[in-house]
Order: C-alpha cells, then structure tokens, then sequence
C-alpha cells in the first residue's frame, strides 16, 4: 500500500479512536458524576452526547471504509469525515461546556457546529454518489 495513504488511514483511525474515547468518557463523566450537579442543564449534556455519538459512529464507517477500500473514498467523503469530527467538537463541546460551567458564551460555537454536520451529511451524499452509485466511465 502507498505509504502516504497509509498514513492518512492511520490519522482516520487515531481520530475516530479519540472520538470514540471521548464520546464514552464524557458520556460517562456525565451519567455519573454529573447527574446531580448539573440539574436542568443534563438534557443540554445528553444532547450533545448523543449527537457526538451519532457522528462518531459515521465516522468510523468512513474510517473503516477508507481502511478496506480507500480507493473508493471520494474527496467528498474524507471532507465529511472532517466536517463531523469537527461538527463534534464545536456542537457537543459547546453544549458539554455549556452543560457543566453554564457558561452561555458559547452559544454561538453550537450553531456552527450543527452547520458543519449538515455540509458533512450533504458531502457524504455527493461523495456515496460519485463513488457507488454513479455509472464510470471507461
């Protein structure tokens, strides 16, 4: 396999692997040692804990696909991976943030990142086109 390849998948697999740590530990932190402390604000937190978890979960389709077959990953594909990893940190930090501190300053990074899980959904859909479902050319 082309080293430089490689080493892209390799960056897909450390970054889905940290989401995915992330996503069990504050999930976790939240369930556990939050409950209590946190009153009103625990639906803000699970919020933000599920949409982690549901963006971490495509991702790791894509890493997974990009592991077996990377030649079937369109750029439209790997900028969606990059829009949910980062749509993940702004929407859910934002509302873990929020959740825990009460800090409201971070209101307007939360927007943002359900933007970028939007243009990732839209890119995902442009990318599953041009690499499966449209007809190639000879």
């Amino acid at each position: 396999m082309n080293p430089v390849k490689n080493q892209s998948i390799r960056i897909y697999v450390i970054t889905t692997t940290i989401l995915g740590f992330l996503a069990v530990a504050i999930g976790a932190f939240g369930a556990h040692g939050l409950k209590e402390t946190i009153g009103e604000r625990l639906p803000v937190f699970e919020t933000g804990s599920r949409y982690h978890f549901y963006h971490l979960i495509v991702c790791l389709v894509i890493t997974t696909l990009y592991s077996v077959k990377p030649e079937t990953v369109s750029k439209s594909i790997a900028v969606s991976f990059w829009l949910f990893a980062t749509g993940i940190l702004f929407f859910s930090g934002s509302l873990y943030v929020y959740a825990i501190t009460g800090l409201k300053i971070l209101g307007a990074v939360t927007p943002l990142g359900g933007i970028l899980f939007m243009i990732g959904w839209i890119l995902l859909g442009v990318g599953i086109n041009q690499s499966f479902l449209s007809p190639k050319k000879n």
